[in-house]
């Protein structure tokens, strides 16, 4: 009984120190922490058409940018076949997030000097291909006068590294072997084709820019982004706090051996975001607060198949051990077609609907692992303790009037 009990309170203590910073150190979503919110909107242009590909090349371009910037967890998304969606935590100024998203990224090509020779507007195509060696690369195609300054530049630096750089940043430098001629050329050192596809589009993107028009802008104030914030938490709190009281209420100490396995399941659950670095969300916690009522759902359907087994004059471990067997089953299925359904929220959701969705599936899996082992794990040791051995202990309502041993 006295080891129950001081692992009881170790776990409450360990809650009550720890929940609160890991979850307050797990990163914000933009409805969470404030920020600004932009729809762009690619266009036609006499000089670019949009396509697929040149979205793809945009959304790169203000990735490389934003990313560049340091700000911490931004949201590119490209939402149907031309607008993209951007959010940006923590930046409350409009103005200052168009400038960033507007600019076109700049493509250059440097000698040893550092001179710049050769820019986006001299490459006509980049695409990523497999050489004979089998090794990922990519072949470059310059406009007729991009191809006569490439084989300049290449004559003069036979045996030295050029420098291929995105906005400043350089991309590649790859030491020149041979007057290269005709306009194409290659760069190998990619490990692996998605890489080579990759730098391709970063290198497509300088030479085929493609308009923006902002559809929408919208600021999500400190103070909404506090108010929310807030009132999630007390939502939170408010209904672990009533599953806490109703799990005591309809079974007592099998309640309380679930309420300390969910104290443990939302430790592991918040652990989990830190450590796959998920962004939470306001749908984020609307899915942990579900997979709670899920976890609680799987220890109703185990005690509900415990008194079962009691009113039929098992013993209370007998009981109990034939109760999560027989209820397993039961919520592997239900755990299942939820995790299947959250998948699918995943692949075909956007924003807010995919964290939503990883919470909820993430929570899902916790819970049953709380479930089926640490309430079970708890539940073995109390009984073993014989600190109560009357199922009324246990939810039990019985007319019977001597212990079940």
């Amino acid at each position: 009984m006295a080891k129950f009990l001081v692992m009881t309170f170790a776990i409450v203590i360990a809650f009550l120190l720890y929940a609160k910073p890991i979850a307050f150190s797990i990163r914000q979503g933009l409805d969470l922490q404030g920020g600004t919110h932009v729809v762009l909107q690619a266009v036609d242009t006499p000089d670019a058409k949009v396509d697929d590909d040149a979205v793809n090349r945009v959304v790169k371009i203000i990735e490389n940018r934003i990313n560049s910037l340091g700000l911490t967890e931004p949201t590119i998304q490209r939402q149907g076949k031309d607008r993209i969606i951007v959010e940006l935590p923590g930046v409350k100024d409009p103005d200052k997030a168009i400038d960033m998203l507007g600019r076109t990224a700049l493509l250059e090509f440097k000698d040893i000097s550092g001179m710049t020779v050769l820019t986006g507007k001299d490459l006509k195509n980049s695409k990523a291909h497999v050489a004979q060696n089998n090794q990922p690369v990519v072949g470059l195609e310059f406009n007729d006068d991009g191809a006569r300054k490439f084989a300049a530049l290449t004559a003069q630096n036979i045996g030295k590294p050029i420098s291929i750089l995105l906005d400043g940043d350089v991309l590649t430098s790859p030491v020149v072997q041979e007057v290269i001629t005709g306009g194409n050329a290659q760069i190998s050192g990619s490990r692996t084709m998605e890489e080579a596809e990759h730098l391709a589009i970063l290198l497509r993107s300088g030479s085929l820019p493609v308009k923006v028009d902002v559809m929408e802008i919208r600021t999500v104030g400190p103070t909404l982004g506090q108010d929310s914030k807030e009132m999630s938490i007390k939502a939170f709190a408010i209904g672990t706090i009533s599953v806490f009281i109703f799990m005591l209420l309809f079974y007592r100490l099998s309640g309380l051996v679930a309420d300390i396995a969910l104290l443990l399941y939302i430790m592991m659950l918040l652990l989990a975001m830190k450590y796959l670095n998920a962004t939470l969300t306001l749908p984020g916690i609307a899915g942990i607060i579900l997979s709670i009522g899920m976890a609680v759902d799987a220890n109703v359907l185990i005690f509900e198949r415990f008194k079962e087994e009691i009113q039929k004059g098992k013993t209370l471990r007998s009981a109990m051990e034939a109760g999560f067997d027989k209820a397993f089953l039961t919520i592997f299925d239900s755990n299942l077609t939820t995790v299947m359904a959250a998948v699918v929220l995943f692949y075909l959701g956007t924003g807010p609907i995919r964290g939503f969705a990883v919470t909820l599936a993430l929570g899902v899996a916790l819970s049953m692992l709380s479930a089926i082992t640490i309430t079970r794990y708890l539940l073995r040791f109390l009984i073993a303790s014989n600190l109560a051995k009357h199922p009324s202990f246990y939810g039990l309502i019985s007319n019977k009037k001597e212990d079940v041993k």
